[in-house]
């Protein structure tokens, strides 16, 4: 049978209602669960939500958002850029307009009222400051919508607004006419960014240079610029929403009926032509159809459908979701998947295509289950792209609808695996911290707004009961944000001129459309059915490790050398390059550089064999530096943290080796004296059987260590002088040594850049006595956890990047075949006997927010940042390297792939 999403649907609606299987079907994989046990999951979302909002209230609020470590509000312009990520924040207290009608959903309706006469009292929409048009449409024009929708609810009910007179509704009307100037373009495009203070253009406004956004960007706004016209009867809002989806949907690839991933937004031309579900392009696809069940219009169904059919036919490889070019839809774009397109199956089910949507939820939730959370980025083979997870929401909300639609207790199985790693690795004595690295478990002193605006809504809705509800939840459509926004406005009076854009029926093929609600009965007439979908896919994620061979020509037989099985000093080897174009050059500091002139080949065939050659050599590059450089965390264990609190740090070339160790070092922690470490300690007494914290500078690390260790401390802990420092924004690198054999340093020394140095120093402060795991990745209050989704036995010999050739066709890599590598010169005083330094490796990219890629080019790397890979001791390190420039011209092939997220591209590389 169909649940009816609401009775204000109209009868066209019926093919996108949600569906509930027969009472069989709950004990497809045994008992369901019981309601006992449902209540008591649900009872802990609503513990785990007040724990998370009232340390927004207590420690951050009228801040945008917490950050969680460090107990303090995050204000734009007073901690160090993230570049596009704080686009988000206005300084209008986001994060409790976000979360308005969560408190509802979640019975909190004492606290709902306060906080929106907090809102009506604090928020300003007159700042002046630059903000995501984007961002502030689904977070803070929705929120205030969706509080709106929600108080109009109570009051009617008569029991609680009684006194509200429309005043967030008021509110967003301003807001909204504060992002209409983003919309004077002559395409309909918005501008990505606008001044809340003075709109678009001209030096006041610093905005309206940009000339490119993405189709998420400008394809996410219909349901709340239409929302607010129906709810004033203004339509100058729908009218400019709908004329952006016209654009995008004459803009189109007429042959794929896909769409790219980025625009100009002056001429309508594709900038990125890789097209897919995930970053950049997701929620244009959700608006279409839910415009269509909000607002009634066949126009955003029969564009949703065309549109669909070719992500099935393209896109969707189940249970994978791969990108491809727009041009060539045949032909995929990258060889990995972002987290963001956790949201598809949830859309699927609103389609009525449950099949596929089971698939992919699936391989999801394995990989979840791999790495507690959710990677990034992961690869089509289930590794780690990206490790980091922000608290996305996107797998919680598909876990929700494909229980609202199937019935299946398997998908409450689920939520508790959700709740429980919440709870257990990103649970923080200020909140919940989003996840620096999923492999080490160390932490980001993030929380951000979607997590209270989705996740816990998600979660208490797939726990709740119907009568556990303070309204019928029937009655509304989420937004992108979770936003509930009345079906009753499909009824509204809506300005005809909105309406004056369908599509010619010379576009549209009603073959495509489907009208028709799927039978569940037919769909699955086995309980075991939907079981037997996800076996195999639980089997591949367990079983993948696969190194992919690199495309050969069909009958040109094997390649003639493998990246991963050259020797520099195996003279067959080097016959081989020669052939192929590809000479060896030696430089003074031992390795040696590989430079390929495809005109040197003694072939075409061979030239080709030679390009292969260096590509490889440069992902296996890629590769095997990531793994030579997993950060380490440091885990305060003792009270009040319990382990639940842990910092990213940087490795050392020296000492003992904490990815050899099962259990780490665990010990108390102390200030050295003197702080720099760099003379006997004066108070070794004390620091003997501890951690000694130590400042960076005026000597080289290697001398720190032999000091502390001959003060018999058990480990030490290098903190970054350099005020600012964060794991956050600078890249990781290793601490190397001073020239010498350090064989004789065998305590572990860890790095932390200066804001989580001060975390720990300010734990030190309060409590005295501050315990620390040291190791390789976070363990669970004393258990170790999981192990990463794959080990892969990789080959040993790091290659590194180094800079282009000097033809046009020419691929140049350098390798480091020495057994040292050359430190830099330490600051002036330092002890400059240098030996080789091992190459730098790429670190783990910064997040982006939510879905939408920077609409600039690359963000320059912020001064006084230390590159990564082994660094000198010493504010004269340098800020840069020619091999981490090399990267982007070598890699200029793959530059579409990473644009995705523009913020990560710098760190990845």
């Amino acid at each position: 049978m169909c649940i009816s999403l609401g009775s204000w649907i109209p009868s066209k609606m019926f093919p996108i209602r949600l569906h509930m299987l027969l009472l069989a079907f709950l004990f497809g994989q045994g008992l369901a669960m019981s309601r006992e046990e449902r209540h008591k999951l649900r009872d802990q979302v609503v513990e785990m939500f007040d724990h998370a909002y009232q340390n927004y209230m207590d420690h951050a609020y009228p801040a945008d958002e917490l950050m969680p470590l460090t107990c303090r509000g995050r204000v734009r312009g007073l901690e160090p850029s993230r570049g596009d990520v704080d686009d988000a924040l206005g300084k209008f207290s986001l994060t409790l307009i976000d979360t308005l009608d969560t408190l509802v959903v979640l019975n909190k309706t004492v606290e709902f009222e306060a906080a929106v006469r907090r809102v009506l009292k604090d928020v300003k929409l007159d700042n002046d400051i630059v903000v995501s048009v984007f961002e502030t449409n689904i977070r803070v024009l929705g929120g205030l919508l969706g509080g709106h929708s929600m108080a109009i609810m109570l009051k009617k009910r008569g029991e609680r607004m009684l006194w509200y007179q429309d005043e967030l509704l008021h509110m967003a009307k301003e807001l909204g006419h504060r992002l209409l100037p983003a919309f004077n373009t002559s395409s309909g495009l918005p501008y990505p960014r606008v001044n809340l203070k003075h709109g678009v253009g001209g030096p006041e406004s610093r905005t309206g240079t940009e000339t490119d956004t993405c189709t998420a960007c400008a394809g996410t706004i219909i349901l709340e610029f239409a929302a607010l016209s129906r709810f004033t009867g203004d339509p100058v809002f729908e009218v400019h929403a709908r004329r952006a989806l016209d654009f995008l949907w004459e803009k189109r690839q007429r042959n794929s009926n896909l769409v790219g991933t980025t625009i100009n937004i002056h001429s309508g031309e594709w900038v990125r032509r890789d097209s897919g579900v995930g970053a950049g392009i997701d929620s244009y696809y959700e608006y279409l159809l839910k415009a269509y069940v909000l607002l009634g219009d066949d126009l955003f169904l029969q564009r949703f459908n065309i549109h669909y059919a070719s992500i099935m036919k393209y896109i969707s490889q189940p249970p994978l979701l791969l990108d491809v070019h727009i041009h060539k839809p045949l032909l995929p774009a990258r060889t990995w998947m972002d987290s963001l397109l956790a949201f598809f199956p949830g859309l699927q089910v609103l389609k009525g295509d449950i099949r596929p949507a089971i698939e992919t939820h699936e391989m999801l939730y394995q990989v979840t289950k791999k790495h507690n959370f959710l990677p990034e980025a992961f690869t089509t083979d289930f590794r780690v792209h990206w490790a980091q997870h922000p608290l996305r929401p996107e797998f919680a909300e598909s876990t929700y609808f494909l229980y609202k639609a199937t019935g299946d207790p398997y998908y409450l199985e689920v939520g508790r695996t959700v709740l429980d790693n919440l709870n257990r690795y990103a649970r923080v004595p200020c909140g919940f911290a989003a996840m620096k690295d999923v492999r080490t478990g160390s932490h980001e002193d993030r929380m951000d707004s979607f997590f209270l605006a989705e996740m816990f809504k998600y979660l208490f809705l797939l726990f709740a009961d119907t009568e556990d509800l303070p309204f019928d939840v029937e009655d509304y459509i989420f937004t992108t944000e979770a936003h509930l926004l009345p079906l009753s406005l499909s009824v509204a009076p809506s300005s005809a001129a909105t309406l004056g854009n369908a599509t010619s029926e010379g576009e549209v093929d009603d073959t495509n459309f489907d009208w028709t609600c799927p039978n569940t009965r037919l769909l699955f007439p086995d309980p075991a059915y939907p079981r037997n979908l996800r076996d195999p896919i639980r089997s591949a994620v367990d079983k993948s490790c696969p190194r992919p061979l690199p495309y050969r020509e069909p009958g040109m037989g094997r390649a003639p050398l493998r990246a991963q099985d050259f020797m520099a000093n195996n003279p067959e080897h080097l016959e081989l390059l020669r052939r192929m174009g590809v000479s060896l050059i030696h430089l003074k500091d031992g390795r040696v550089q590989l430079v390929q002139h495809a005109t040197q080949a003694v072939s075409a065939v061979a030239a080709e064999d030679g390009m292969r050659f260096m590509q490889e050599m440069m992902e296996l590059s890629s590769q095997q530096q990531k793994e030579q450089l997993p950060p380490r965390a440091i885990q305060i264990v003792s009270h009040p943290y319990f382990g639940r609190v842990v910092l990213t740090a940087g490795p050392a070339q020296f000492g003992t080796d904490l990815s050899k160790s099962s259990t780490g070092v665990r010990g108390f922690v102390t200030v050295a004296e003197p702080y720099s470490g760099c003379s006997e300690l004066t108070n070794g007494d004390f620091v003997q059987g501890r951690i000694a914290l130590l400042q960076r500078g005026q000597c080289m690390f290697a001398e720190k260590a032999r000091h502390i260790q001959r003060a018999g401390a058990i480990g030490g802990i290098v903190i970054d002088d350099n005020e600012g420092s964060s794991s956050d924004t600078a890249p990781l690198f290793q601490m190397a040594g001073d020239g010498r054999s350090t064989d004789d340093v065998h305590v572990p020394i860890l790095f932390l850049f200066h804001k989580e140095g001060n975390i720990l120093l300010r734990a030190l402060k309060e409590y005295r006595e501050v315990e620390v795991l040291l190791s390789d990745k976070a363990r669970d209050r004393g258990v170790a956890l999981p192990e990463e989704v794959n080990n892969c036995v990789t080959h040993k010999t790091t290659p590194s990047l180094a800079g282009p050739g000097d033809k046009v066709q020419t691929s140049t890599v350098e390798l480091d075949i020495s057994e040292a590598a050359a430190a830099d010169e330490g600051r002036a005083g330092e002890d400059d006997a240098g030996s080789p330094g091992e190459t730098a490796g790429p670190s783990e990219p910064q997040e982006s927010s939510r879905t939408e890629p920077s609409d600039e080019g690359e963000e320059p790397e912020p001064e006084g940042e230390v590159p990564e890979g082994a660094a000198p001791e010493g504010d004269d390190a340098p800020s840069g390297s020619s091999s981490s420039q090399s990267v982007d011209e070598l890699m200029a092939d793959w530059q579409e792939d990473l644009d995705a997220f523009q913020q990560m591209d710098e760190e990845e590389l």
